[in-house]
């Protein structure tokens, strides 16, 4: 009997674990950027040469020699900022949003998050982003310089 009741809590144990580890993962606020994503900004797997970590769920992916762009994961990885193996993943050989994923190897395993929306950027954009990430000073504009102002010559009235 004792056995039958520790086969009945193992079971329970591993079924909390493994519906934990399938909880879906936090939402990430990127409302602004979703609107501005267009269907045609897709990366070709080929042409990704490098790739800049945000944070735990935004990137910077350049692609060919100029190509930059913004991609957004669907959940945050943990294990994105501090690790070097980073891959792209699709069935077409285009990375496109909520048809490609990330995969991200951080010693434990792999881990596959979605795309939820690429977007490509100018330089302006991707300083703007760099900045608003923290991983870049901005740029303080010196004021401009005061101009001398001559003064005005008094005429008495008689």
């Amino acid at each position: 009997m004792n056995n039958f009741i520790l086969k009945h809590y193992l079971i329970v144990f591993f079924s909390c674990y493994l519906a934990a580890c399938a909880a879906p993962g936090e939402a990430v606020d990127t409302a602004d950027y979703d609107a501005e994503a267009r269907p045609r900004d897709c990366i070709s797997q080929s042409s990704i040469r490098d790739y800049r970590v945000l944070d735990d769920s935004n990137l910077i992916v350049t692609a060919g020699v100029k190509r930059k762009y913004h991609v957004v994961l669907a959940r945050r990885a943990v294990g994105l900022r501090s690790t070097w193996n980073i891959g792209f993943r699709s069935p077409t050989g285009m990375i496109c949003p909520m048809s490609a994923e990330v995969i991200v190897d951080d010693g434990i395993g792999p881990e596959r998050i979605n795309i939820r929306s690429i977007r490509q950027l100018s330089r302006e954009e991707v300083d703007d982003l760099l900045v608003r990430f923290g991983k870049k000073e901005p740029e303080i504009k010196p004021a401009p310089a005061k101009e001398a102002v001559q003064p005005a010559e008094v005429e008495e009235l008689d």
